[in-house]
């Protein structure tokens, strides 16, 4: 059923756990409205990502603020966990 609300990032979705918009069963990225998903969902625009999870941890330091650290390309990013040595989840910062 689809709705109008804000993504509950991170959620799950047949026993996996997805920290952006997904795109199963869709043609289009869509996210869940629940932090379990419920049948409640929405289509995904450009406001819809998942937020930097801050402080986290990347090899042996811990960052508070997004870092082009380990980038080949220099671009700015973050994780989405606490812990990326652990998780390896990430987004581009803006």
């Amino acid at each position: 059923m689809k709705h109008e609300g804000k993504c509950a990032f991170p959620f799950r979705y047949k026993r996996r756990t997805f920290y952006s918009c997904i795109r199963s069963s869709s043609k289009h990225d869509w996210c869940s409205l629940n932090k379990t998903y419920q049948g409640y969902w929405k289509y995904c625009g450009k406001q819809d990502i998942a937020d930097c999870a801050f402080p986290f941890w990347y090899k042996r330091m811990i960052y508070r603020e997004c870092t082009d650290d380990g980038n080949l390309f220099g671009k700015k990013w973050c994780s989405l966990t606490q812990n990326f040595n652990k998780d390896g989840i990430w987004r581009y910062c803006d």
